[in-house]
């Protein structure tokens, strides 16, 4: 009778146990994360570093699922689906959100943010805070926090030198197919041309495109360099990634939930950084023994011709007045 007892016993256990469980799953909060980054890129870490934040800090709270390789949606294509409902967070550009608020095209201006430093201060300033809130009203979204993509450089199959933007007459250049890319690879000079980034590679290895242009950490962890000779430091683009939520999602969560996400946000994009700078400054010596040729051009000649395509372009029309100067005061 009394081991029947402690059967009972345990067995009713075993179910309180199994049904608390599934319960608790249950509350969980799913976060599902799409990327096109492959694995070994810094952006890719960050969102593990972000997963394991949320764990730390909010334990059982959030289920939290990456999908790398564009495997989930194609890139560019996860602001819409966040505002379908249909995926809960991803990393957008500043040209993604551009497509959808045109004065968010600022931000992809060459040579107008001067650093990582000054990027973060000026989105921390209320000039960011102005600029995310046109993406929650706008758009929908929540940005958590910027993060450092790194400093584009353009990465080239062929061996012509480049010095001033009259060099890049004829080269196609790859670049993501919205229109606020495709100014900035014409304004550089070349011939900018649309390619999904998963088809950059073969690309490159075919002679569809020409050249490529990413920060050197991107060039390093899918292997660029492979198939191009040389990569030239013109600095245009001091890029960013921002870290970003579906609003109804967020909306959704409780002020003590919203809080433990951008805690985390900050925490991934702090890491995301610094890995980044120190990744980028150590990466002209691994190319150059890769047999890449990398040197800096005449940088104040690219810097007058984009400055001066952007300012002349129907992108200035759609900017806030002043907003070109206020960034620029940002120390």
């Amino acid at each position: 009778m009394a081991r029947s007892l402690v059967r009972i016993a345990s067995a009713a256990i075993c179910t309180f146990a199994i049904g608390a469980t599934s319960a608790f799953a249950a509350d969980a909060v799913k976060l599902r994360i799409s990327t096109p980054a492959v694995e070994s890129d810094w952006h890719a870490k960050m969102l593990t570093v972000f997963k394991d934040e949320l764990a730390k800090t909010a334990p059982g709270e959030f289920d939290v699922e990456i999908h790398l390789n564009a495997s989930l949606f194609k890139q560019g294509t996860e602001p819409a689906a966040m505002q379908r409902g249909n995926l809960d967070m991803a990393m957008i550009s500043a040209q993604d959100i551009a497509k959808q608020i045109p004065a968010w095209s600022v931000f992809t201006a060459g040579y107008l943010i001067r650093d990582p430093e000054h990027q973060k201060k000026v989105f921390n300033s209320d000039i960011g805070k102005k600029f995310y809130q046109m993406v929650a009203d706008d758009m929908n979204i929540e940005i958590l926090d910027v993060g450092y993509l790194g400093t584009r450089e353009l990465n080239l199959a062929n061996d012509k030198k480049i010095t001033t933007p009259d060099d890049l007459k004829g080269v196609k250049l790859r670049m993501p197919g919205s229109d606020a890319w495709l100014f900035l690879g014409n304004a550089l000079g070349a011939d900018a041309t649309p390619l999904a980034f998963g088809e950059v590679y073969t690309g490159l290895q075919t002679g569809t495109i020409d050249g490529q242009d990413n920060p050197l950490p991107t060039v390093k962890a899918v292997k660029f360099y492979e198939v191009t000779k040389q990569i030239v430091l013109t600095d245009h683009l001091v890029d960013a990634v921002f870290l970003s939520m579906a609003k109804n999602t967020y909306d959704d969560l409780s002020a003590d939930q919203q809080k433990k996400v951008k805690d985390a946000a900050a925490v991934a994009t702090a890491y995301n950084n610094k890995m980044r700078i120190e990744d980028e400054k150590s990466l002209i010596d691994f190319f150059k023994k890769e047999g890449l040729s990398i040197y800096a051009p005449d940088v104040a000649a690219f810097r007058t011709k984009v400055q001066n395509a952007y300012l002349e372009s129907e992108f200035a029309k759609d900017w806030p007045e002043g907003i070109v100067e206020q960034i620029n005061a940002v120390k």
